[in-house]
Order: structure tokens, then sequence, then C-alpha cells
């Protein structure tokens, strides 16, 4: 650029990834090798024992709607209570909807007998042929952590009510636990177990963990700012009293009350905002993914500020405050307890790479 050149928002995400690659110089084809879909699945197991106590035992004899479904008892290590069953189905098939899911089949509850905990984890990786190893992305591999941070919070319930049980807590709340459990697949003790080269068995190099790191805070101001225009727009619709609205003219006149930079859009415009108007479901609750990013960004420093991310006495009281009340509790008063605070948005700068004045830091 000579200092001239005027950036679109259709050249924004083209010059971005321009940028990405001349800084970090990270290559998915390098990443790939190290992600392979049954070693992160033990990683998961290993994590949920670590921090959880939790215990997975497949079960060959329990039906499942297709033989690539598999089933683990879960139980808690020590006493072998059990805690659940998850289901994993991990390949695409025809029929099968898109993307990546949890599932709730039965919740857990203590109202008339004790009951347990069915989940799923379910994906649409390609199955490979017999012996073949399924290797995935950076970006599938986090999404196979959060979805599993869903299940996890499923199976962590103790409450006496199904409806208030695991993952029936409020939508702004409900995506914490599964983006908190993400963070997990960058820790040291994950990569070097688990994380291992397809053909060579060696862990992947502290080079490309360094890249990996690096890249992860890359363009946080666009995605934050972009995001943060489409949740504002959601409130700001919802809030309206107009019975009619142009959308162009609404959008416009938020943006501008924004400062919105004339290079870059919102997120979703509203004629393709499925979040809010393909059902109710977050409709004024865009903001859900970024405030639940605000509570595990919080949570994850209560980890590194003791003995690390697999302290226990940390671990234990997040599932106790935390997970296993559901929405027995207001989800406010469980994070107050666990944290011994409100969510301090301050950890999110931090975790997004945003600079922050030496009082915030300290």
């Amino acid at each position: 650029f000579d200092g001239s050149t005027e950036i679109k928002p259709w050249d924004y995400r083209f010059y971005a990834e321009r940028v990405r690659k001349l800084k970090y110089d990270v290559d998915e084809n390098e990443i790939k090798p190290y992600f392979e879909l049954e070693g992160l699945r033990e990683g998961m197991f290993w994590v949920a024992g670590e921090l959880f106590n939790f215990e997975f035992r497949q079960a060959k004899d329990i039906a499942v709607l297709h033989p690539d479904i598999r089933v683990w008892e879960v139980s808690e290590r020590g006493t072998n209570k059990s805690i659940g069953l998850w289901f994993f189905d991990p390949y695409a098939r025809p029929g099968k909807r898109s993307g990546a899911w949890m599932s709730s089949y039965r919740r857990q509850e203590k109202f008339r007998s004790p009951v347990t905990t069915i989940v799923s984890n379910n994906s649409n990786f390609v199955k490979g042929a017999a012996g073949e190893p399924i290797l995935i992305s950076l970006h599938d591999a986090k999404t196979l952590f959060h979805e599993f941070g869903h299940a996890l919070h499923g199976l962590s319930s103790n409450v006496n009510y199904p409806s208030l049980a695991g993952t029936m807590v409020p939508r702004d709340y409900v995506e914490f636990p599964s983006q908190l459990f993400e963070d997990w697949l960058m820790t040291p003790e994950v990569l070097n177990r688990f994380a291992l080269h397809s053909k060579t068995k060696a862990p992947m190099p502290d080079s490309l963990v360094k890249k990996i790191k690096n890249a992860g805070t890359f363009n946080q101001g666009f995605e934050t700012l972009e995001y943060l225009a489409s949740a504002i727009v959601d409130m700001k619709y919802h809030l309206s009293q107009d019975a009619k609205i142009d959308p162009r003219t609404f959008e416009a006149a938020v943006l501008k009350e924004l400062g919105m930079p004339k290079e870059m859009v919102m997120r979703h415009r509203s004629a393709q905002f499925a979040h809010i108007f393909g059902s109710d479901g977050y409709s004024a609750g865009y903001y859900s993914y970024l405030w639940a990013d605000t509570l595990s960004a919080s949570t994850f420093e209560a980890f590194t500020e003791a003995k690390g991310p697999y302290d226990k006495e940390v671990a234990a009281r997040l599932r106790r405050e935390v997970l296993s009340v559901g929405n027995s509790v207001d989800p406010a008063e469980g994070f107050r307890a666990f944290r011994g605070h409100d969510p301090d948005s301050d950890a999110l700068m931090r975790k997004r790479g945003f600079p922050l004045s030496p009082t915030q830091n300290a």
C-alpha cells in the first residue's frame, strides 16, 4: 500500500488473510497431522478426568441408531458412581443434519427417584477407510472441545428437577461452559499427550504451537467490532416501538450512531440475520456469545491465577457452583460463588490481545 489505497468492506477479509499469512505463517496443512479425531477424543476424556474425576468406559451392549455411533458409560472416578451415558456420532451420512451440536436425550433429576443423564456429541467428519486416521482442522478441533463442554455441563448436573438440569439455563449463559472448555485444547498437557503426529507419533513442536498461539489474537479488533455491531442492531430492533421499519435505513442509523468505520459492515445484515429472525432463540440475544466469552475468560483466569489449568480446587469449585446447579441457582449468584466477584471484562480484553492500561492490568 502507498497510503492512497482505499479498502472497501468487500476487500477487507482478502487483505486480512494476506497479512495473517505474512505475519504468522500458519499453514493448516501443517497443523492437521497432529489433530487426529480419536486422539482428541481421548484427550477430552483425560481433561474431564483431571478436572472433574469423570471416567469413560465404552459400552458395546447399548442399542444405537447407526453402527457409526458409539456409547461410553460415565462414572465418578474412585467411587464408580454412575453419572450417565455419552453418545458419540462423529461421521457424516445421508439424512443427517450438517454441523456439530450436542443433544440431551435424558436430563438428570432427583425429583421422584435418581435419574442420570444421557447426552450426545454429533459432528459431520468424513469417514475414511478402515484404519485410516481422521485428521481435522484447528477450527474443528476447537468445535469438538466446545461441544464436549456442553456435554460436560449436562453430565455434571446435580439438581432435583429435569427442567432445571444441565444446559437448561438462560440463553446468555448456555455457551459459557462450552466456550470455556475450548481453552483446554491448547494446553501443553493435551498437546504433548494427544496432539501426536499421525505418522511419526511425535508431539506438536513448540515452534508450531507458538505460531498458533501468536495468530490466535490476530484480527480480533475487526471480529469483535463486526460482532458487536450485529449484537447492538439486534437489541435496537427489539427495543424499537415503530410498527414498520425499513431495514436499510434502520441499520444505517444505528451504525452511524455507533461510529462504525465505513470500511466495515456488521457481521450479519438484517436480511440474512437468521439468529434473530429464524426463531426466537436469539432474539435480542445475539450478544450471548460475547458475554459467554467474557465469563469463560474470567473463569480460565481463575485457573491460571492458581496452580494452572488443572488446579483441582478451582475445578471442584467450578463444578460445584456453576456446572452442577443448572438453573436451580441464579447464574450471576453461581458465578460469584465460584469466582468471588462479577465477570471481569478486562479478562476478555486480555484473552483477545487488546492493550490495557497499567491500572487495568493490575
